[in-house]
Order: structure tokens, then sequence, then C-alpha cells
């Protein structure tokens, strides 16, 4: 059974609680790490702590790093995939560096905690053509004037024109977009704040939806947020997700790859292109070139595929 199953977080012991609080309230105020983030990072600290209190810690100062790379093993030996025993690793390394500027604990024992390299897998992208087909799939459906529909259609082409993420998306308001200048206000990860341009069939779908779609759907509810629901609520990503697996069913042979295979294949299409692999960088909101990269890989295998397939001596 696998580690990273759903699961109730762990109590952290008596000597800790107070501790794990302080620092989720840093997480809060002070890094000001996302909603997410934050679950992730106190869970994972509540869960190491229980442990090493049943492996007979008394207090904070009793943790080494012997016993957190035990933690750890224990972990993989339940079969806790790379990504999430990296996550656990990097919570931890931050608790205790905070713990040590802190004062809770003289010695940082997560100082020297090594995290297991992260199995990069290429990620799944759309064909030019079953991206231009999903976007027809939305075109057509948008015909009957249906407000839904039209947002429907505005989301996709925002998603593919911009590679940004879903989270991101259902966080824009109606004043991040500039039509005249056809470019978005996104903020990212770390609340990080940059701006995406995006193409001329986004622009005619975001027109529709904000012309003859948003106003009917609009309510007390609904703010300044740009996309909506049938109730007038901000739009959340589960709803994109749902629209976005649901249009690519009537694409034949497409991959089921949900909003963030979108982001995949936008920045996929544009390394294609000819695009500067920094400039596809600055538009995803990586803050390495090293994530990046990844598309590169993804385009060489691409192409190396049609080569095998199309060359008579491959």
């Amino acid at each position: 059974m696998s580690a990273d199953r759903d699961r109730q977080p762990s109590p952290p012991p008596r000597w800790a609680a107070e501790c794990v609080d302080d620092f989720v309230a840093h997480l809060e105020r002070e890094r000001d790490r996302s909603e997410h983030t934050i679950r992730a990072y106190s869970g994972d600290v509540r869960a190491c702590l229980a442990w090493c209190a049943v492996e007979g810690c008394d207090d904070l100062t009793e943790v080494s790093l012997s016993l957190l790379r035990a933690w750890l093993g224990s972990l993989a030996a339940d079969g806790a995939a790379r990504a999430t025993l990296s996550r656990r690793s990097a919570a931890i390394r931050s608790f205790f560096a905070w713990a040590r500027r802190t004062g809770r604990v003289e010695v940082d024992p997560a100082l020297r905690l090594a995290s297991p390299k992260r199995q990069r897998t290429l990620p799944e992208v759309l064909s030019r053509e079953s991206a231009a087909g999903v976007l027809d799939v939305a075109a057509v459906a948008a015909d009957d004037d249906d407000p839904v529909h039209l947002r429907n259609r505005a989301v996709l082409e925002l998603l593919y024109a911009t590679g940004i993420r879903v989270g991101e998306l259902t966080g824009l308001d109606v004043d991040d977009v500039d039509r005249a200048r056809r470019v978005v206000r996104v903020l990212g990860k770390g609340r990080k704040e940059r701006v995406v341009p995006y193409g001329a069939p986004a622009d005619q779908a975001l027109g529709e939806w904000l012309e003859r779609g948003r106003p009917r759907l609009a309510a007390e509810a609904s703010g300044a947020a740009l996309f909506l629901g049938r109730r007038g609520r901000r739009v959340d990503p589960r709803q994109v997700r749902e629209v976005v697996h649901a249009l690519l069913a009537h694409v034949p042979d497409a991959p089921d790859v949900g909003p963030h295979g979108l982001r995949h294949s936008a920045a996929t299409h544009l390394l294609e292109g000819g695009a500067d692999l920094r400039m596809v960088q600055e538009l995803l909101g990586h803050s390495s070139l090293a994530t990046t990269q990844i598309y590169t890989h993804v385009s060489l295998d691409r192409l190396r595929r049609s080569y095998e397939q199309a060359h008579p001596r491959a």
C-alpha cells in the first residue's frame, strides 16, 4: 500500500505541538506560502515528529539525522513515490532550518538530509492537430450561445495560448486581462506576478465571453472573477479539469491530458516553433531554467519518433 495514500494528518507529540503551530504561522505570514504548500508541509512535519516520538524522542533536540533518514527509509519501504519523499525531505529541512534560526534547536539535524532524486518523466502532450481539434470542439459547442459554453471556449483558448496553470487561470480577475495589448497579468507560485501575451483566437473567445457570456452569469457573489460557474461564483480548478477532459473526449486519438497537459503542449509547441528557451521559461513562470528544459526533451522525443516512422534507414 502506498505511503502517499489519502491519510488523516498525524498529530504531533505534545512536546512539538506548539512549535509546529508556530512553524505553520511562519509559512503563512512571513513566507506567504500557498495554502496547498502549507497543508502539505504541516502534514509532513507532524507525521515526522509523531514517528520520532514513537522511536523514543521526548524533545525536539533529540531528533537526529540518522532518525530522519530512517523515517524517510520507512516511507520508501511502504512504497512512497520519489516525488513524495522529495517533498517530505524538503518540508523537514525547512522546519529544522526555521527551528535553528529561532533558537528552538542548537544544531540542525536536517542540514545534511538529502532528497532522493526525482524521476523525471516526459509529460504527455497533445499534437498540434489534437490541440486544434479540441479548440474546434469548444468553438462549435459555443455556437449555441450558452454562456457556459462561451466560457469553456475562452478557458481552453487562454490555457493553450498562455500555458498558465489552472490555478492561475481560475484566480484571474476581469481587470487582469488587457485586451488592447492582448496580455494577461498572472499571479503565479510564490505570489510572483508575470505578464503573459495571448493571440487573436484567444482574444476573440475572451471578447465573446465578456460581452455575451459573463454578464448572463454574473451575480452578487461574482466579484471581479473573470471566469464564473452557472451560479455566478468564481469557477474552480476542478470545474476546469472536468471541462478539459470532457472536450478532449471528442477528439479522436487525443490523450486525456487535462489542463496541465495544455500547459505542457503550449510549451512544447512554442519550442518546436523556434521560441527561445528563456522566453518560454518566463512565459511559464518557472523559477529555474532546468524545469523548462524538460520540454526540449519532449520535442526531441517527438522528433525521434517521427524519424523512426518516416526514415527508411531509421
